[in-house]
């Protein structure tokens, strides 16, 4: 009886001593892990912040390398903390049927991450856009600040965050002001007075443009010698109450092209104002039709 107790006890012990060595095991793992995750993140941060000082350097794929290699560190961390603890056995059809409801979600969950996945691998190989491209998705007008294995992270003008799933991102018309090009073109469109005199309108419109320090001259050297104009403006509508003028207006990219835009508005009405060139308000004419019968009796 008392070789029995002994035994038993000894089992127990061992077992904890089971149980004690699987937690010191996983502690290590984690520990492990986490510490390779924050050295790995470290040292990546530190050579993409080399990389940055040239500006020609596209941080877009290794930006998405270091999401990528962390995950699959934390992914392996977790795979090893598995290993360490015994299988469990099936304790009846009822939890059964609950673990395959979890897995379903559990399956649909990593569809929707795989989706994204894939997606953001495709987005870092064809480049529709990198890091610090400007770019329009969904109506939402930002620069590209990350791409990550999940998102890419839009930076918009009131420094707002916006976040958009990879898998939304692959199936959305985008529109990239950086693309191979950066040059921004404004249309500078005003409508004026029918009395008011349209060709001095327009060399107020070229003069303004022409002279104003963020402008810059697209013409190559064929068309100059085409005597192509500096500035192009025209006519391009007569609306009811005005002669709309239209002129094109280049900046080097987007946030100048804005703020030229918004300059040549001002120093343009303020031209239109000495020169008495009229910016009209809409106009009706009403015509006020009288009744026969009481024009008959105005008549008598």
């Amino acid at each position: 009886m008392c070789f029995l107790d002994f035994f038993l006890k000894s089992k127990i012990m061992i077992d904890y001593l089971k149980d004690f060595r699987i937690g010191i095991f996983i502690a290590i793992i984690a520990i492990t892990t986490i510490i390779l995750g924050a050295i790995t993140d470290k040292v990546l941060r530190y050579f993409l912040y080399r990389k940055q000082a040239n500006k020609d350097y596209d941080a877009t794929g290794f930006k998405f390398l270091k999401h990528l290699i962390i995950t699959v560190i934390y992914i392996l961390g977790f795979a090893f903390a598995l290993i360490q603890i015994p299988e469990f056995k099936i304790i009846g059809h009822s939890v059964l049927a609950g673990a395959g409801m979890i897995s379903l979600v559990a399956g649909l969950a990593s569809q929707q991450a795989l989706s994204n996945i894939v997606s953001g691998i495709f987005l870092v190989i064809f480049k529709p856009f990198r890091i610090n491209d400007k770019i329009t998705i969904n109506n939402f007008v930002g620069t590209v600040e990350d791409i990550n294995l999940r998102q890419v992270v839009l930076k918009d003008a009131e420094n707002n965050r916006i976040i958009i799933p990879n898998a939304v991102i692959s199936n959305q018309i985008i529109v990239n002001t950086n693309m191979h090009d950066t040059k921004c073109c404004k249309i500078i469109e005003i409508g004026i007075g029918y009395d008011s005199d349209v060709e001095k309108a327009l060399e107020i419109m070229k003069d303004e443009i022409a002279k104003h320090p963020l402008f810059i001259d697209t013409r190559t050297a064929e068309t100059k010698k085409q005597k192509m104009p500096l500035v192009v403006a025209r006519v391009v509508a007569l609306a009811d109450s005005s002669v709309t003028l239209k002129a094109w207006a280049w900046a080097k990219n987007s946030t100048e092209g804005f703020v030229m835009y918004c300059d040549l508005l001002q120093s343009i009405k303020k031209r239109f104002d000495e020169a008495n060139i009229d910016i009209p308000y809409p106009q009706r004419v009403v015509t006020l039709k009288k009744d026969k019968t009481s024009a008959e009796e105005s008549a008598k």
